[in-house]
């Protein structure tokens, strides 16, 4: 049983996958450090042996803190609904711009969105009124926000769009390496163009021509236009159908548990003796794990794509599910021969 901040409790693990991992480490697997120390020179036998010996052991029980209910943590995207709604007076209900000039949110890569806000806050884009209401929001709020616009329902903005759409049809093919074909972006470091508010977009093309925005593949790009062809420019693509970005309805702790059980037992509790048991782990090791195979520094294919879609708060809010859940004794069961 651990005593030490980090480091995992072995009692009632599964031996086959003790035994995995002490090989792992054995073969530096894990890069050097004191457990690679301790079974450098130990034989196959012996590593067998210690698996078998942790793995028959009283599992470790809950701390008394873990033990406790954990305080229920805000939906993200309630909070971000809820620090949303003094936009929608300028972009609209559910961030669908009913204002000219003003662009629509609603279907936006949070990406771009949290960089868009980031630079308003710090003024590389320079609109006063965005700047005060942005101030108070500091890394997680931005990221509530834009995961809310982005899982809206896009539309075209309510809004006039002066300018011939026809005539930029062939300059738009410029945009479509960056922003997708017909304003629906692919990468979500670049906005969807497609209904967008014209004059928003228009405007947006003058300011990276005059450098007020800097970018300096759009300034480029901005420089040969006139007047005239960035209002046609705005025109073609504020006629486009917007589509939803691909951006998964964040899931609860309880709801990342039922995926995690499917392979690691109810509650954690481990069935397959190649599987570790999560149930009564300590917390922080459960984190730093999943940190490791979100950044590949443990290799498992079933991991890394399991882990690549959690958030911070999904990270620590299952890392501290596991570590409430009462460890329990395995019992297997020899089938006899066929």
């Amino acid at each position: 049983v651990s005593r030490t901040q980090g480091v995992p409790h072995l009692v009632g693990q599964r031996p086959a996958y003790l035994d995995r991992e002490l090989r792992v480490y054995r073969a530096g697997g894990r890069g050097e450090g004191p457990m690679r120390e301790a079974v450098r020179f130990l034989s196959d036998d012996a590593l067998y042996r210690a698996a078998a010996y942790y793995a028959s052991l009283e599992p470790a029980q809950p701390a008394a803190a873990a033990a406790k209910p954990a305080p229920a943590r805000p939906d993200p995207l309630q909070a971000g609904k809820a620090a949303a709604a003094p936009c929608a007076g300028c972009h609209g209900a559910g961030g669908v711009s009913k204002t000219p000039g003003t662009p629509s949110l609603a279907g936006l890569e949070p990406k771009y969105l949290v960089a868009a806000m980031q630079a308003y806050k710090d003024g590389r884009r320079r609109h006063e009124m965005m700047k005060a209401m942005l101030a108070a929001l500091g890394d997680a709020g931005l990221a509530n926000v834009a995961l809310y616009y982005a899982l809206e329902k896009p539309a075209r903005a309510q809004t006039p769009a002066p300018g011939n759409p026809r005539a930029a049809e062939a300059r738009a093919a410029a945009c479509a390496g960056c922003h997708g074909d017909r304003g629906v972006s692919a990468n979500p470091a670049n906005p969807s163009l497609a209904g967008q508010d014209a004059q928003y977009l228009a405007a947006a093309l003058r300011a990276y021509k005059e450098g007020t925005r800097a970018d300096e593949t759009m300034k480029g790009l901005a420089a040969s236009l006139d007047e005239t062809a960035a209002r046609d420019l705005a025109a073609y693509y504020a006629s486009q159908e917007p589509q939803a970005p691909r951006v998964a309805r964040p899931l609860t702790a309880a709801q990342w548990a039922e995926r995690c059980d499917r392979c690691h037992g109810v509650g954690g509790n481990s069935a397959d003796p190649r599987i570790p048991a999560l149930a009564s782990q300590r917390a922080e090791y459960l984190q730093a794990v999943l940190h490791a195979y979100r950044t590949g520094a443990r290799s498992s294919r079933e991991m890394a794509a399991m882990s690549a879609s959690l958030t911070e708060d999904a990270v620590e809010g299952l890392a501290a599910h596991y570590a409430r859940q009462r460890a329990r004794v395995p019992v297997y069961i020899i089938l006899p021969p066929k």
